[in-house]
């Protein structure tokens, strides 16, 4: 279990431009100001926000996504400069268009925030003579770990990315 003053957290972030405010998957705003009736498990009615969603395309640009080619130097950056921080992570995937993270952090979602910050911007450096400009969206959505069960619930889920083309690494790989 965490370390005092931490907690083990599930981090998602995505790429620029693939979700967007009136996805059809679902969605919700900044503290929940503006959501959707459904989620990507209980896709809301069809039709549902579709001019926010086609406005947020219109302004956002060209979704960004990453190629199979790119995921392992994402993946391996991201791991890089989780390591240089010291922060005991179990599972890290990198798909074409998102990222999860199963770490133990300090239990503080703004110093969270940083963090995640820090490890977006290594992977942007880390391809962008590939892909320059803008890779991810803002913000990151960070989980905390309720129980044990919870626990190795995401650490399965984010190891069956791999069935899905994702870059996958776990503490088991080292």
């Amino acid at each position: 279990m965490p370390t005092p003053g931490k907690r083990w957290y599930h981090i998602i972030f995505n790429t620029r431009g693939t979700w967007l405010p009136g996805d059809p998957r679902g969605f919700r705003s900044r503290k929940h100001r503006t959501h959707s009736s459904g989620d990507y498990k209980h896709p809301p009615p069809q039709g549902e926000h579709t001019r926010l969603h086609d406005h947020s395309r219109n302004i956002s640009g060209p979704p960004v996504t990453l190629g199979a080619s790119l995921r392992p130097a994402v993946g391996q950056a991201l791991l890089g400069k989780i390591q240089t921080h010291a922060h005991p992570v179990l599972a890290i995937c990198v798909g074409f268009n998102h990222a999860h993270v199963l770490i133990e952090l300090p239990d503080d979602r703004a110093k969270v925030k940083r963090l995640v910050g820090t490890w977006k911007q290594a992977a942007s450096h880390r391809i962008r003579s590939e892909m320059p400009g803008n890779v991810w969206a803002s913000g990151c959505d960070p989980i905390p770990i309720r129980d044990r069960a919870h626990h190795t619930k995401t650490y399965d889920y984010i190891l069956r990315h791999r069935r899905e083309g994702a870059w996958v690494w776990s503490f088991r790989d080292e």
